[in-house]
């Protein structure tokens, strides 16, 4: 079992996202969080789950020149897919209301990559979740964006919050890969690393 196998190693979770950091901590593991800017821009050719694959080794270069033998650096990236096109986070109230209406009524995918770096060794893995929305109304929207402000959040909103509740009517997939990680692939990936 992983707890049993991980202990001689150092995990670093590289993420500022509240989520992410609580999904490590209800897995059990013990982990520091390491954060270094980065931007976050792709090559225009890159499409679906090589937008996140690309993002999430990104994140892991400026990380890889400190690396020591048993640390195990993970970074990771969620974006939205909708209408052939990456959603990301929204900058302004109007960008988010955008973008849930091009959600609404349609079924997208929320795509999370998570790349596991140690020295000479790194493995990227995706995992992509179907979401449908109901048709969502502005006043449902609007709502949501002022109470909630979406603004950290891929696509603009968190299933795990009101939208959630009252406009996901399908879900193809793991839940929490849409909160922002597989945890379940995680657990596995990291069992093969170490064991």
């Amino acid at each position: 079992m992983l707890h049993n196998n991980i202990n001689n190693y150092n995990l670093i979770l590289a993420s500022g996202s509240p989520r992410r950091q609580q999904f490590f901590k209800d897995l059990g593991l013990d982990f520091t969080i390491e954060l270094k800017p980065v931007d976050e821009v792709f090559p225009p050719r890159l499409r679906h789950f090589e937008i996140s694959d690309y993002l999430a080794q990104l994140k892991a270069l400026p990380f890889k020149a400190e690396l020591k033998l048993n640390d195990i650096l993970i970074t990771s990236d969620t974006i939205v897919w909708n209408n052939n096109t990456a959603l990301g986070k929204p900058k302004t109230e109007t960008e988010a209301f955008e973008m849930l209406k091009s959600l609404s009524n349609k079924t997208h995918e929320v795509i999370t990559s998570v790349c596991f770096t140690s020295l000479g060794f790194e493995k990227t893995v995706n995992s992509v979740t179907k979401v449908t929305f109901k048709v969502l109304t502005d006043a449902e929207i609007n709502y949501y964006i002022k109470n909630f402000k979406p603004f950290d959040k891929a696509g603009g909103y968190g299933i795990q919050e009101w939208i959630g509740y009252i406009g996901v009517s399908k879900l193809e997939g793991s839940y929490f890969n849409v909160m922002g990680l597989p945890t379940d692939v995680v657990y596995r990936v990291l069992n093969d690393m170490v064991s």
